[in-house]
């Protein structure tokens, strides 16, 4: 009977203890960090800034939940050239060195560009290092002829200065159906007879004076450009290079023999581009970006600005988008690319200058450029993004780097990046940066956030955030606001602002609700900032099918959602895979090459995979098809769409090349492995899938030790109320809504294929949940229902307008709710800023848990207050919130008090009637996004009627029960 006792309390006891392995807490939301906020870029005007001025905006940025400035300087404000400081001089450094000091006091992080606006360049990039471009011409000669006239080229001189032109959007962020008036290459100019000539500037750049007010994009000076090679081509196919027999003043002393001759002259010319958007003392010539000399040149002068100085604490060297060809022509060139080409591509490409211009057989013209342009990519790989990053890496630092637009594989560009980043409005490109992120085991992935979202001071809060949920969807984890532009105290409202920006800083009338945004994205950043992504499929990127694409230039960019890219089968895949639930990453050539096979099927960055997807694609070279075919003969899963490659890109050694790569295709066909997917099937049989896609609901999924955590936003039209499917299996989930704080443990309901979850959410409401194998204790998440019609809350209304300017409207008691702009005087109309609403009202009667204030339509945000006690901030697009009768909020008789902030554009509108001149900046100044707003080339608003502004309503009250 004892040794009965003993054994059952061993038993209980172990029970208990299994018990205890298998039961978790409700997990707390997740550490906050610097990093997990929201970070903005902090532009620089004139780099005119004081250490006072710096400290104050810190501390403004800390206040709102801004986590970390990224610093730019940009060109300067018109009467401000006293307080201009030149960039990296000792001033500068000195105040550089201030802001890392403050950022450290205020726990702010700090990137900067390396360079002001954008590419990089300077005063001190010379000719030699500055990017160059193809010209070629050709002559014709019959056997025993000679050539009489010079192998010369002179370049024709050409300028474009941003003061000339009509700036409008032709990129990323054009407005769809917008009609464009120019071109990226020929834009719109001015019609002023006083435009910028090529006349008027001096050679070097650097001897003009006041190169803010010039606001240089690209000069070309006329002149002789050297010669690089001069190839003779037979009809008989012969070749002879004739470079040498060239002399100084272009005469050929060659005698053409037997056959009928054409032959290639090329030219080094000068692309011109300039720093765009430079500050005082960055302007002049960008980079070449293919050559090795250019770069360490260009961060030399930041070697001797830094020397000697603490930039311990700065945590990345920024670039922006490559943007050196959207201008006339394209740096399609650099000195040793004759070399280059043959060492990494293995034939002579003097010997075949007609295939890479365009003059022979198609096939063979493909071949070529693919070659080349690969060559370039490596280039732009090895040459520019690895030196810098090397750099950076002495420095302490990571580079953080928007890849997109260069002219190379996108994959491996970003991959190489610290912290890859990512810009636009595609969901498909917004994928490439986390992607690579992914797959190289990268934590971190950034957005340049909130551009261009509507035009100058209409963007809302609800449209800020909606577009940082489309990155987080994306996989994104660190947002970046674009931006907060630097301004004195004591400068005239609207202070300094930069044209493609939400003007995220304290001028704005919406300033007091931007921390409830930030604090929003800052939970769901904790969220996907921890654990590591979870998504299941590598999708190939067949980049030799871009670079085999037959264009008119010699160089492709890999632009973000337009161009080659977006008419792409990658593009088209990878939309259908979102489509469908599949959650998926890009990943490249090289990349490939580091792929493991492993039980899970496959390992990349540390992560796992389960299935490589191949789109439907022409070429691919040979060595990924081998490596494709060994993780195949290992047990991964191949899945190509519609049909496997035709063929190896590039020319060299090509007949044995096909010869293998037949092989490689027909030992893939026989993998047990392989599976050819027609694209119009419904789905990929047996890969995990989230079918929650079909209700409207867009996700991002990451991998927890216990579980897996989901971001998930219902951009359906309807509401979601009842039970969700995932696509993993869960014991409990827990739910956490990071726009209240509130989190406990959901209602589920589980068979023998999938869990569900049961959620209520509005259109645009969004929800985090993390599912554990385990049970989880603790409170659980409430769901309501209401048990009556809603009330409407008609007041009377106080109205007092608390902030803004110009002036403060008299205070007024209304009826009934419309815009404050309908009331009575000409101050309201003119008025952005805050009015505080207030009424009384008496707790309805019955029981209830809780009741929905919904506040109905609302210009544009809301900070609530019942009883002096703030309720919450609302930022839209829903102004609905949850007030809990179990604090016992609602009492018998009640003051119900609600803050609303509307736009800038009505004080807007009001300066440009009154012609006031707070449009003052050089370069680019202030455009329009929108044609309709544009005058003389600027923006206007001047025609504005006064934007609808306050609480619209009606408010209701709706009782609701706990389900």
């Amino acid at each position: 009977m004892k040794n009965h006792l003993i054994l059952f309390i061993f038993i209980l006891a172990a029970h208990m203890s299994c018990q205890q392995q298998t039961t978790n807490q409700v997990p707390d939301w997740p550490k906050i960090t610097s990093e997990t906020k929201p970070w903005t870029r902090w532009w620089w005007h004139g780099s005119a800034v004081t250490k006072a001025g710096i400290t104050r905006d810190l501390e403004s940025l800390k206040k709102a939940g801004i986590g970390g400035v990224e610093l730019t300087p940009i060109f300067g404000v018109i009467g401000k050239e006293e307080e201009f400081i030149d960039f990296l001089s000792p001033q500068w450094v000195d105040m550089f060195t201030h802001t890392l000091t403050e950022a450290k006091r205020l726990e702010l992080g700090v990137d900067m560009a390396t360079g002001t606006g954008w590419p990089f360049g300077g005063p001190w990039i010379g000719q030699e290092n500055a990017p160059k471009t193809v010209r070629y011409k050709t002559f014709n000669l019959k056997e025993g002829e000679t050539l009489n006239v010079p192998v010369v080229y002179t370049q024709e001189p050409m300028l474009r200065s941003v003061t000339n032109m009509v700036y409008q959007l032709y990129g990323i962020y054009k407005v769809p159906g917008e009609k464009i008036t120019g071109s990226l290459k020929e834009p719109e100019l001015l019609n002023k007879m006083n435009r910028i000539a090529i006349n008027d500037i001096k050679e070097p750049i650097s001897a003009n004076e006041n190169l803010q007010a010039l606001a240089l994009d690209q000069v070309r000076f006329e002149k002789p450009l050297p010669l690089q090679a001069l190839v003779a081509y037979s009809d008989q196919g012969e070749t002879v290079d004739l470079t040498d027999k060239v002399s100084e003043n272009g005469k050929l002393d060659w005698t053409a023999l037997a056959g009928d001759w054409t032959l290639y002259a090329v030219f080094q010319g000068w692309h011109g581009k300039m720093v765009e958007r430079a500050a005082p003392g960055g302007e002049g010539n960008t980079i070449d970006h293919f050559s090795k000399e250019a770069i360490q040149t260009y961060l030399s002068r930041f070697d001797s600005a830094f020397s000697g100085q603490d930039i311990s604490y700065l945590r990345a060297f920024f670039n922006d988008s490559y943007e050196v060809d959207d201008a006339q022509g394209n740096a399609d060139w650099t000195p040793e690319i004759f070399e280059e080409f043959e060492t990494r591509r293995g034939y002579n490409l003097k010997e075949h200058l007609p295939a890479l211009f365009g003059k022979t057989n198609e096939e063979t013209s493909k071949r070529v450029l693919s070659d080349y342009r690969e060559t370039i990519g490596d280039l732009i790989l090895e040459r520019f993004t690895l030196e810098w990053k090397n750099w950076a890496e002495t420095n302490g630092a990571v580079i953080r780097n928007q890849a997109h637009g260069s002219p190379g594989n996108i994959l491996d560009l970003y991959g190489a990046s610290g912290i890859p980043e990512t810009e636009g409005t595609d969901p498909v490109s917004i994928n490439l940066a986390s992607s690579a992120a992914h797959v190289t085991g990268k934590n971190l992935a950034s957005s340049e956030s909130a551009t261009w979202l509507d035009e100058h001071f209409l963007s809302t809060l609800a449209d800020a955030r909606a577009n940082l949920e489309r990155y987080l969807l994306g996989g994104i984890n660190h947002v970046l606001y674009h931006g907060t532009a630097y301004s004195p105290a004591d400068e005239e409202w609207p202070g300094r602002l930069f044209y493609a920006a939400v003007h995220a800083n304290d001028r704005n009338s919406w300033w007091d609700d931007f921390a409830a945004l930030n604090q929003y994205v800052t939970r769901v950043q904790s969220f996907m900032q921890a654990g590591e992504s979870a998504n299941d499929l590598l999708l190939y990127l067949p980049m030799y099918d871009l670079y085999s694409a037959s264009e008119g230039e010699n160089i492709v960019h890999f632009d973000l959602g337009r161009g080659a890219f977006e008419e792409s089968n990658a593009y088209k895949t990878a939309t259908w895979l979102k489509d469908k639930g599949y959650l998926f990453d890009f990943i490249s050539d090289q990349q490939l090459q580091k792929v493991q096979s492993n039980d899970s099927g496959m390992q990349s960055g540390g992560l796992n995979y389960s299935a490589i997807i191949i789109p439907s694609s022409e070429y691919i070279p040979l060595k990924t098809l081998q490596r494709i075919n060994e993780l195949a003969s290992q047990g991964v899963p191949v899945i190509a769409i519609n049909n496997l490659p035709l063929s190896p890109p590039g020319l060299y050694d090509l007949e044995n090349r096909k010869a293998s790569f037949e092989n490689g295709i027909r030992d893939l066909s026989a993998q047990e492995t392989l599976e050819i997917v027609d694209f119009n099937a419904t789905g990929l049989e047996g890969l995990r899938r989230e079918p929650m896609v079909e209700l409207g609901l867009e996700f991002v999924r990451r991998k927890y030790d216990d579980g897996n955590c989901y971001f998930i936003v219902n951009q359906g039209k309807e509401a979601i109320d009842g039970f969700v499917p995932l696509s993993v299996e869960a014991r409990s989930i827990a739910l956490y809504d990071p726009m209240t704080g509130k989190k406990g443990v959901g209602k589920t309901r589980s068979d023998q294929s999938r869990t569900e979850v049961y959620l209520q959410l509005l259109p645009e409401e969004s929800i985090l949940l993390v599912t554990s194998e385990n049970e989880m204790t603790g409170a659980s998440y409430n769901y309501y229902q209401p048990t009556d019609e809603a009330i409407d809350l008609k007041g009377p209304w106080k109205v007092k307008f608390v902030k803004g300017g110009p002036e403060l409207p008299d205070s007024l008691v209304v009826d009934s709710l419309t815009s404050w702009t309908a009331f009575d005087g000409e101050k309201v109309k003119v008025f952005s800023g805050t009015a505080s609403y207030s009424t009384t009202l008496s707790r309805p009667e019955g029981n209830a848990d809780g009741w929905y204030l919904n506040l109905g339509e609302v210009q544009q945000s809301a900070t609530v207050y019942l009883n002096n006690r703030w309720i919450g901030t609302l930022t839209g697009p829903n102004y609905r919130i949850f007030i809990d009768q179990t604090e016992l909020l609602l009492q018998e008789e009640n003051t119900l008090e609600i803050h609303v902030s509307n736009l800038m554009a009505n004080r807007i509108a009001d300066l440009d009637k009154q012609g006031v001149f707070w449009k003052k900046f050089y370069n680019v100044n202030f455009p329009a996004r929108l044609a309709e707003n544009r005058s003389r080339g600027l923006f206007d608003a001047s025609g504005w009627q006064p934007r609808p502004s306050g609480l619209l309503g009606p408010v209701t009250l709706t009782p609701l029960k706990k389900m």
